[in-house]
């Protein structure tokens, strides 16, 4: 079994991700990590408190990796990622990602993460968002839209519950899982989750092109 650890955005991808890797018998899930931006991890919004209560219900330790910014140049991000896995503790031998769409992410995640001698695994590439769609409902992954492009997708999707209702009324052309970027989302409840996530919706920001559901923990 190879150690791998789970790149963790706090949505339902990565949540994904951790219940088919604890499926597999070829790997040993040792942790998580994300990386964060002045306490709360960039496009999803979520904070850093959140996101460690999250690894908390997983009963995975959780390696949390500072950005200096949102968009830092690829050599620091890759060397800033390797780096906070090396020291980490974990023995990490593969890195796992919750992307889906063959469109070069995975030979980009390759190019850095091989060099050190590690895999990369993609439980989910290639597979059809319909379907993954209908495998995060089945599965129980209960999860909310927490950030929406509101160039790709109407505001007023933020802060609605990822449910059979929600992706048959998407717009054509928006992608069932938003692997697009069209929205990005927050799990609070899970198989692979010891309890469930207890936040109550406060207000939501609307900024120019973005929109967020703002939380707390209570």
């Amino acid at each position: 079994m190879k150690k791998v650890i789970i790149s963790w955005s706090s949505g339902k991808d990565s949540t994904l991700t951790l219940i088919r890797l604890l499926e597999d018998p070829r790997y040993d899930v040792v942790g998580l990590y994300t990386t964060y931006v002045e306490d709360e991890v960039p496009f999803q919004a979520t904070p850093l408190d959140v996101v460690r209560a999250q690894a908390a219900l997983t009963g995975l330790p959780l390696v949390e990796i500072p950005l200096p910014e949102v968009f830092p140049s690829n050599d620091v991000y890759q060397s800033l990622v390797i780096d906070g896995l090396r020291v980490c503790g974990l023995g990490v031998e593969a890195v796992a990602f919750g992307d889906m769409f063959c469109n070069g992410i995975a030979d980009y995640r390759r190019s850095y993460i091989e060099p050190v001698g590690w895999q990369c695994v993609f439980p989910l590439m290639g597979q059809d968002s319909r379907i993954l769609a209908d495998e995060i409902l089945l599965r129980g992954i209960k999860t909310l839209l927490t950030t929406i492009d509101t160039s790709q997708l109407d505001g007023d999707f933020c802060g609605r519950w990822y449910n059979r209702e929600l992706i048959e009324s998407l717009p054509e052309g928006v992608d069932p899982c938003g692997e697009d970027g069209e929205f990005h989302t927050l799990v609070v409840e899970a198989p692979c989750f010891d309890g469930k996530l207890d936040i109550a919706l406060t207000e939501i920001e609307q900024q120019s092109r973005f929109h967020y559901q703002r939380y707390c923990l209570t």
